[in-house]
């Protein structure tokens, strides 16, 4: 920058720190854990582990005594305080149902967030009606739903009558928008066809 005849160097700064940005107090953030996710978290706690304390440089550990917890907290050495809520993001995924490897995309790409809905915010069903409806969200052995994931690049989980998407923000709108068409009872081969006509916006 020049000032007048003479040059000025501009200062720089070097990022700060996650425990500098909270005045050096350290952050936490504290995950229940469902008692049917215990088990799958329990056989995927290396690999978590791994991604959380060595690559985002978070602590983690697991508070066994009930409530079940998966606590996490920065370190000194935490580059962005950012990285604490990603790691519980990451966290939440797994427990949500996720797939280790689908909900490390979290850590890596900002872009990325998980929404969820009930089948019955899209239409009251009971009985034999709610029960397919789901089955017509998963297809016989998952197809409708790996095809839903193929073309708009999400990943989808159903629960019961819940049901979770993970992916950007376009691709959660075209997946909801056909699991939800699916819902209110449109055959699949049409969903199919429309599908391909918006997956377009995404290729």
């Amino acid at each position: 920058m020049e000032t007048g005849n003479a040059v000025v160097s501009l200062p720089k700064f070097e990022p700060l720190k996650a425990h500098e940005m909270s005045c050096g107090h350290i952050q936490f953030r504290k995950l229940p854990v469902p008692a049917h996710r215990r088990k799958l978290l329990h056989k995927n706690w290396r690999r978590v582990y791994d991604l959380v304390h060595d690559v985002m440089k978070v602590d983690i550990r697991t508070k066994l005594t009930k409530p079940v917890q998966v606590q996490l907290k920065t370190k000194p050495d935490t580059p962005e305080i950012g990285h604490l809520q990603k790691c519980a993001d990451f966290i939440h995924a797994i427990l949500l149902g996720f797939e280790v490897e689908d909900a490390e995309a979290l850590l890596r790409m900002d872009e990325l967030y998980v929404d969820s809905f009930d089948i019955k915010d899209v239409k009251v069903l009971r009985g034999d009606h709610l029960s397919r409806a789901i089955g017509r969200l998963s297809g016989k052995n998952g197809r409708t739903k790996h095809a839903i994931e193929n073309a708009t690049k999400a990943r989808i989980v159903i629960a019961d009558t819940r049901i979770h998407i993970m992916g950007t923000f376009t691709c959660i709108k075209i997946a909801r928008n056909c699991l939800c068409s699916l819902i209110l009872g449109s055959p699949a081969p049409k969903v199919y066809s429309k599908l391909q006509q918006l997956a377009s916006k995404i290729a």
